[in-house]
């Protein structure tokens, strides 16, 4: 709590300087350290950066929440078998719409090249794939699972095993 009011990671203390929020942290680590190849600074291509970092915040993160919790965490509050249906349902639709982007891209999901829209929404890749439920076939989010599993980061943060 003393970094963080929601008492939730992460959290990151760069020198004296402290802040939350995943996306947000993505954001300041590549203003702050360099990544014009993962933070682009035109400003139109830089925006479908920030629109899938917040589509992942807020689509995205919300649509797995209770079957993760379900089917993962096995929390006791999440175990209505209604609910569970339609969240599984929910996410599997919010997929879909992550499936057409990357139909559309051919490879990473702000375009043909990695950027910071990557590594929240291939975290919730690898999510939507260890959570023990019914997938829907959608071969971009496949093989762009596959693709991001060439890099060495994503294997030791993202497919490591744990959703």
């Amino acid at each position: 709590m003393a970094l963080n009011p929601n008492a939730m990671v992460p959290v990151l203390k760069d020198d004296d300087f402290v802040m939350w929020e995943s996306n947000a942290i993505l954001r300041y680590l590549a203003n702050a350290y360099g990544g014009e190849w993962l933070y682009p600074h035109h400003p139109q291509t830089r925006a479908p950066v920030d629109q899938w970092m917040d589509w992942q915040s807020t689509e995205l993160n919300t649509s797995w929440r209770y079957a993760f919790m379900s089917l993962v965490r096995n929390s006791p509050a999440h175990q209505d078998p209604r609910l569970l249906a339609a969240a599984s349902k929910g996410w599997a639709h919010t997929m879909s719409i992550l499936n057409q982007q990357l139909e559309k891209t051919g490879r990473y999901v702000a375009g043909r090249n990695f950027t910071l829209a990557d590594v929240p929404i291939g975290l919730a890749v690898n999510r939507w794939f260890e959570t023990p439920l019914e997938h829907p076939d959608y071969p971009a989010v496949r093989t762009y699972y596959e693709r991001l599993t060439e890099r060495h980061g994503y294997t030791v943060w993202g497919r490591n095993g744990t959703p």
